[in-house]
């Protein structure tokens, strides 16, 4: 008998798979996919020789986070490499806010007004970042916080609305940039706990950057996979998980799926009935016959770059995504320029561009002609450098990844007390009323991203339980 078995091979089913079998305990991940990866894959979607990662492509939490960083991923061949700017936020009249490793850096971007404030939020926190990312991403319950003070500080700050937060700001270009920091998780600008989102996400930027994963996302996974095999734990691929019957005999039962499924899976009946999924997104990976034609010349060197006129429009694009059955006329944007930083993903000469708009859970229209022409107000000329497009709607990203319910890349609405409190108000959000069943996908907190602490934080609940029995 194993002592564990885990359901689904993405970033957190196999990071929880690691810390159980670096503790010595006997461990098989089974996926129903072809290859590892979840939110973490790398695939020829367009053209022979362009490398696109399908979801996750930049990294700020995957390189922050105390799991991975206390892992030897190095040595299984995850490099990250970093872009000239973490990433940049241009405006219609040509100019740009930055978020650069430097705070002085991006501070001066946001103008004369801003910069006093935009330091004074963020140096508070900067120098004790390490500590404060280990306390927040263990939430809750799963360790003591090492700096509490820092920690209740932060909450101060974080917890109220980002809308809240951007009143220190005066100018446009500081409200703008850290509004679209927010929309990173699909949260509304106005709802609990999301100026903590973008505050985090500032600091992970000025902390280490906004990396990608030299050859694409697919590396993280890999890295972690090899590194399991080493520790004596086995993976199995094309093994689609029905009922637990389908799965050997074993101590523990470890989920990286959807709160649903896992109930389906193991008899859990209405168990999550309650449990709310989210905003989906349109995505589309290009084939580039050179680089983004971007007016302002900042975002000719970021690896992610954020497209939204201004927060207003930000914020609508938001609520027409999470508050309506309708696209936004004019969708926020998240792109992302792999290689701009790592020349191998595509052709001598060419690129790779990542990009993906909000739409509302299950929508099935196209978002291709609005989104492009977001990017003409900002790179005149985007279209005339698309050698090849791949799009996916949320019907799309369900079929690739069962965690993505209508879409939803966060597995789950990151508003309200769901936020932080996820997939039920519990103080025990890893374990399920089956005393061997465990859930550690990104339905569990800290929540979405590839960061591996949702399965670090599961493998602490599934080995005491194990050294109980």
């Amino acid at each position: 008998m194993l002592d564990a078995v885990v359901v689904g091979a993405g970033p957190n089913g196999l990071t929880a798979a690691v810390e159980l079998a670096r503790r010595g305990f006997s461990v098989a991940v089974f996926e129903a996919q072809g290859t590892v990866g979840g939110g973490a894959r790398t695939e020829e979607l367009t053209l022979p020789g362009f490398r696109h990662d399908p979801c996750s492509a930049a990294h700020p939490l995957g390189i922050n986070s105390p799991a991975f960083r206390d892992l030897p991923l190095e040595r299984y061949g995850l490099q990250w490499l970093h872009p000239g700017l973490p990433m940049a936020h241009p405006f219609p009249d040509g100019s740009a806010a930055v978020l650069s490793r430097s705070v002085g850096e991006t501070a001066a971007s946001f103008g004369a007004r801003d910069a006093g404030p935009y330091r004074r939020l963020v140096e508070r926190f900067l120098p004790r970042w390490d500590t404060l990312a280990r306390d927040f991403m263990s939430l809750p319950l799963t360790a003591l916080p090492r700096d509490p003070v820092t920690l209740a500080r932060f909450g101060l700050v974080g917890l109220p609305p980002s809308t809240w937060l951007m009143r220190r700001f005066r100018d446009e270009k500081a409200k703008t940039l850290f509004a679209g920091l927010v929309a990173h998780v699909m949260a509304p600008l106005g709802g609990f706990a999301t100026g903590a989102i973008g505050l985090v996400f500032a600091l992970a930027a000025h902390a280490r950057g906004w990396p990608v994963a030299r050859g694409g996302s697919q590396s993280i996974s890999d890295a972690l996979t090899a590194y399991l095999e080493d520790l004596g734990g086995a993976v199995h691929t094309d093994y689609e998980v029905k009922r637990l019957d389908d799965l050997p005999p074993a101590r523990a039962y470890v989920f990286d799926t959807s709160p649903t499924a896992l109930a389906r899976i193991a008899g859990l009946g209405s168990h999550y009935a309650n449990y709310r999924y989210g905003p989906s997104v349109f995505k589309i990976d290009y084939a580039l016959d050179g680089p983004v034609p971007w007016t302002a010349e900042e975002p000719r060197s970021a690896g992610t770059v954020q497209i939204g006129a201004d927060s207003t429009e930000i914020g609508a694009a938001l609520h027409a995504a999470s508050g309506t059955d309708r696209a936004p006329e004019q969708p926020f944007l998240i792109t992302v320029q792999p290689s701009v930083a790592d020349p191998t993903r595509a052709p001598a000469g060419k690129h790779v561009f990542w990009a993906y708009g909000h739409v509302p859970n299950g929508w099935n229209g196209d978002l291709t002609d609005a989104m492009e022409r977001q990017l003409e107000r900002f790179a005149p000329g985007f279209r005339d450098r698309v050698l090849a497009r791949a799009t996916a709607g949320p019907a799309e990203l369900a079929a690739r990844n069962a965690n993505y319910v209508g879409g939803d890349i966060s597995s789950g609405a990151v508003s309200g007390l769901q936020l932080l409190l996820r997939p039920k108000i519990s103080l025990f959000p890893y374990s399920t009323p089956h005393p061997a069943v465990f859930i550690c996908s990104s339905a569990t907190p800290p929540g979405p991203g590839v960061h591996g602490m949702s399965g670090h934080n599961a493998a602490k609940a599934v080995w005491r339980r194990l050294r109980q029995t």
